[in-house]
C-alpha cells in the first residue's frame, strides 16, 4: 500500500525538520491550546522522531527567569550551516497573539542524538508568524510576524553568529505572516504571493537588501498572478532543478473557500511574469508540497474549505515539470489533515505527513508515509560519496550499477516546513563531468544563493527515474 500508518505523536506536530541524522523534529510549544492543563500534559512541546524505529526523545525546550518552558508556537525557522535548525519568535500570549524575541538553535546530534536545544541571541521585536530564510552568505533573515505588542512587524533583521541581531531602519510594504519568500540565484528574494491570512494588498514582489541597515529594501511588484487575493494557505517552492529558476503557487484561498489556481513565473525572462499552469485536479488550501527526488512536485493534505475536514477527503496529487501535468495518485488513510499539518520528504525518498489542527484541542496524532511508485523498483545505490564538499569542487561518486545508467545527480535541501511555508526546500542539479565504470564525477556549483552553505541528501536517479536512497553531504 502506498500509504501507511506509522507512529502516534504526543503532540501537536505544527512544525517539522528533516536532520542530518535523518531523524524528524516535530514541534509546537503550547500547540494552539492556551490551557494551562494542555501546556502541562507535554511541557516541552517538542519531539525528536526517528523513522526507522518509531521512537520519540523529547528534548528540554530552554526555559523562562521563571522556570516555564518558552513558547515556540508559530515561530519561523530555517537551518544554519553546520545542520542546526534556528528558531526565531513564537508566542508570548494568545487572543490576541503577541510575539516573542527569543531564538533557539536545535541541534539534531546533542545529547546523544536524542537531540538539544540552546538559546542564542534575541531579535530587536518580538515575532509570532514570522518568516525565516537562509541567505547564501550563511546568515539568517527575519521578516514579518506579530510583534510583542501583537503589532504587524514591517522591520526585518538579519542574524549572523558573529554579530548577532541586526535590524533595517526603514521599513518594507504590509507584508502579510509567513509571507512564502524563496531565494533565487541573482541573491534577490522572492515573495510568491502566499502567505497566511490576507495578502495586505501587497502583490508578489522582488526584494533587493542593501548593502547597509540604514537604506531601504528595494522592491519590485511582478504582475500576472492569477486571483492573487486567493493566496492564504497556497504552498509555492521553487521548481526543481533550482538552477531553471522557476517559481509555481499552487492552490490557496479567500475566506473559506479553495481554488485549484496553479501559476509559474520563470526568472530566466528578461520581464518575469506569472503565467497560468495546468491547475491542480482538486481545489484545496492549508496542502504541502514536496519536491521528489525523481524530480516531481507531491502535494497532499488540505481541504477544499478553510478548516473544514468535511472537504478534506482528498487523493494525492503529483506534478511532473518535464510533462507540464499533474497526476492524480493514491488517498491518504487519514482524513482530516487541514490547518497545522506538515509533509517532508525522508533520505530513502518516501514523506512523512502528519498534523491537521481544524480546532483548539483538537488534532490528529497519526502519523502517515506515502511511498512513491519509486519505492518499489530496483533502486540504484550510492556506494561511496563524500561527507563534505566545496564550492567550484568536483566529487566522485561510485554506485552499484554502471555510471551511464545515472541519469542524474543533485542535491535536496532538508525540509522544515510550518503552515505550508518552507523557505527551505530546493532540487539543486549537480551536473555530470565524465563516467567511468561505476564512478561518477559530478560539479558543483559556486553560487551560494542556489546552494546555500548547509547540509543536503544527495541523491542520483538512474535512466528510469527511480532515485537512490540518498547520503548526506555538507557543502561548504
Amino acid at each position: 500500500m502506498p500509504w501507511q500508518l506509522s507512529s502516534q505523536i504526543p503532540i501537536n506536530p505544527v512544525h517539522a525538520a528533516v536532520g542530518k541524522t535523518g531523524k524528524v523534529l516535530f514541534f509546537a510549544g503550547s500547540g494552539n491550546d492556551p490551557s494551562p492543563a494542555a501546556y502541562e500534559n507535554s511541557p516541552e512541546g517538542a519531539r525528536l522522531w526517528d523513522p526507522q524505529s518509531g521512537d520519540f526523545t523529547a528534548p528540554t525546550i530552554p526555559r523562562d527567569r521563571n522556570g516555564n518552558p518558552i513558547d515556540i508556537f508559530c515561530a519561523g525557522h530555517a537551518f544554519r550551516h553546520d545542520g542546526r535548525l534556528l528558531v526565531a519568535g513564537g508566542t508570548l500570549q494568545y487572543d490576541p497573539f503577541y510575539g516573542i524575541i527569543d531564538v533557539f538553535l536545535f541541534d539534531f546530534t546533542g545529547n546523544n542524538g536524542d537531540g538539544s536545544w540552546t538559546r542564542v541571541s534575541s531579535m530587536n521585536r518580538g515575532r509570532w508568524y514570522p518568516t525565516v530564510l537562509t541567505l547564501g552568505n550563511g546568515r539568517v533573515l527575519a521578516l514579518s510576524g506579530l510583534d510583542i505588542n501583537g503589532n504587524l512587524d514591517r522591520n526585518p533583521e538579519i542574524y549572523s553568529a558573529f554579530t548577532g541581531w541586526s535590524i533595517f531602519t526603514q521599513q518594507t510594504s504590509n507584508l502579510s505572516l509567513y509571507v512564502h519568500l524563496i531565494l533565487l540565484s541573482s541573491g534577490k528574494i522572492f515573495y510568491t504571493g502566499a502567505q497566511v491570512g490576507v495578502n495586505n494588498g501587497v502583490l508578489p514582489r522582488i526584494l533587493t537588501l542593501p548593502a547597509t541597515f540604514d537604506e531601504a529594501i528595494a522592491e519590485q511588484p511582478v504582475s500576472g498572478l492569477e486571483v492573487p487575493e486567493y493566496g492564504n494557505q497556497a504552498a509555492s517552492l521553487l521548481l526543481p532543478p533550482a538552477q531553471d529558476q522557476k517559481v509555481m503557487i499552487i492552490g490557496g484561498g479567500d475566506i473559506g473557500v479553495a481554488t485549484n489556481r496553479v501559476n509559474i513565473i520563470d526568472f530566466k525572462d528578461s520581464n518575469p511574469t506569472y503565467t497560468t499552469a495546468p491547475y491542480l485536479n482538486y481545489a484545496r488550501m492549508h496542502h504541502n508540497a514536496v519536491i521528489l527526488p525523481d524530480r516531481t512536485v507531491f502535494v497532499c493534505n488540505g481541504s477544499g474549505k478553510e478548516e473544514d475536514i468535511g472537504e478534506s477527503t482528498l487523493p494525492a496529487e503529483i506534478y511532473n515539470p518535464q510533462t507540464n501535468t499533474w497526476t492524480v495518485v493514491e488517498t491518504p488513510i487519514v482524513n482530516g489533515r487541514v490547518y497545522h499539518s506538515i509533509a517532508v520528504l525522508l533520505p530513502d525518498g518516501k514523506v512523512v505527513v502528519a498534523g491537521g489542527n481544524p480546532q483548539r484541542g483538537v488534532y490528529e496524532n497519526r502519523i502517515e508515509i506515502y511511498s512513491p511508485a519509486y519505492i518499489s523498483q530496483p533502486r540504484p545505490s550510492i556506494i561511496s560519496a563524500p561527507a563534505t564538499a566545496k564550492y567550484r569542487a568536483t566529487i566522485i561518486i561510485e554506485t552499484d550499477q554502471p555510471a551511464r545508467n545515472i541519469k542524474w545527480v543533485h542535491l535536496i535541501k532538508p525540509m522544515a516546513p510550518t503552515h505550508g511555508l518552507d523557505t527551505e526546500q530546493r532540487l539543486v542539479d549537480l551536473p555530470i563531468n565524465s563516467r567511468s565504470g561505476n564512478s561518477l564525477s559530478v560539479y558543483v556549483t559556486k553560487n551560494r544563493n542556489l546552494v546555500v552553505p548547509g547540509y543536503y541528501m544527495l541523491f542520483i536517479v538512474d535512466n528510469n527515474n527511480v532515485p537512490s536512497v540518498a547520503s548526506w553531504i555538507q557543502i561548504t
